[in-house]
């Protein structure tokens, strides 16, 4: 038998060859560098670390530890409102409630108040994803292509606005703070706008372009859990009502968590309150609307001082110690099993 030669053949030749190109990258031969890691880098590396994240830890706590905080629960001292508001026959009627409280030493610097909810759970995803975007930015659109049912219109059509489960939930207690001075009370100053965050409030939320907002939202209707309407949110200010309005924008934020707080109000640094709240007796009035009790949950009010770490949460600051001390922990296990391996070896060597 002869042997045969294998040539090409020409349609072999005229196909492109579907090995990379003959190029230093694609053949991978660029110069790199690669870090060669002695003990000495590794050790180093890890305790470097380590002192890093104590440090910042510490002083995350420190400075956690120095906010001034008092925070006033509610929940029972006003169960004759919310047994009220639990029949839904009183829907449309007032029920107000007073809550006292002693502060033991000045809270000076700005100081902003929360309201605060437990056991309500904002992060089941269809409550989550129960809202209008499009709608929001003032845009006329047909919110049955959304997602808000079964917030999306009443029975005879009319559609509601703001649309969505979210919305229809919103905290609506009204709180004023008191300062009991002497024989007088003195209402505190609070500031209800400049509270939400300037993306929200120029981007995210618009409302319908035209000369007046009763006219811009005429033909819907607000949800059914409100009281009014939503262009009289603030009849105060033109600013802060409609979609735009601070308490709202703030609500629409939706929490990961089954407790949480939201800002409600600053306080206003002017006459008696320049420097922060006196020390004293105050009282909160309240007008009580956000029924808790059906889902077990508890309402109380938060006044607080911010440092420049944020407010009262230890979390961060926690985090970062603990990492520091796994990372110091770590590079003492590495030491220990080096110096015993070099022992070895140096007794072997000896052998």
């Amino acid at each position: 038998m002869k042997n045969k030669t294998n040539f090409p053949s020409q349609e072999e030749e005229t196909c492109p060859s579907r090995c990379p190109d003959n190029s230093a990258f694609k053949q991978q031969r660029l110069p790199a560098w690669k870090p060669q890691l002695d003990i000495v880098t590794v050790l180093s590396s890890f305790f470097l670390t380590g002192a890093f994240c104590l440090t910042v830890g510490v002083c995350l706590i420190l400075s956690a530890n120095s906010v001034r905080e008092i925070q006033v629960d509610y929940s029972d001292k006003c169960s004759d409102c919310s047994k009220f508001r639990e029949n839904s026959s009183n829907w449309n009627k007032e029920c107000h409630c007073s809550v006292n409280f002693t502060l033991k030493e000045d809270i000076l610097g700005d100081v902003f108040m929360y309201y605060g909810l437990q056991n309500f759970y904002q992060n089941h995803r269809r409550y989550m994803i129960s809202r209008s975007d499009a709608q929001l930015l003032g845009r006329n659109v047909n919110i049955q292509r959304s997602y808000c049912a079964p917030f999306t219109t009443y029975k005879n059509g009319t559609p509601m606005a703001p649309c969505g489960a979210i919305a229809n939930s919103m905290f609506n207690d009204t709180i004023d703070l008191f300062y009991n001075r002497n024989s007088s009370v003195i209402q505190v100053p609070l500031l209800k706008t400049g509270n939400s965050w300037w993306t929200d409030k120029n981007v995210k939320f618009r409302n319908p372009e035209s000369y007046n907002l009763s006219s811009a939202f005429a033909g819907t209707a607000r949800p059914p859990y409100w009281q009014k309407p939503v262009y009289l949110l603030d009849e105060g200010d033109e600013r802060n009502t409609g979609y735009v309005n601070d308490d709202f924008i703030i609500w629409m934020r939706v929490s990961a968590f089954a407790t949480f707080r939201n800002l409600y109000r600053r306080v206003r640094r002017i006459r008696h309150f320049a420097d922060g709240l006196p020390a004293g007796n105050y009282t909160f009035q309240i007008s009580y609307n956000f029924p808790v009790s059906k889902f077990k949950g508890r309402k109380h009010v938060i006044l607080s001082t911010v440092v420049w770490s944020g407010g009262s949460n230890p979390f961060l600051g926690i985090a970062y110690v603990v990492s520091g001390t796994a990372a110091t922990l770590a590079g003492f296990v590495i030491t220990a099993i080096h110096l015993k391996l070099r022992k070895k070896k140096t007794y072997f060597q000896r052998q």
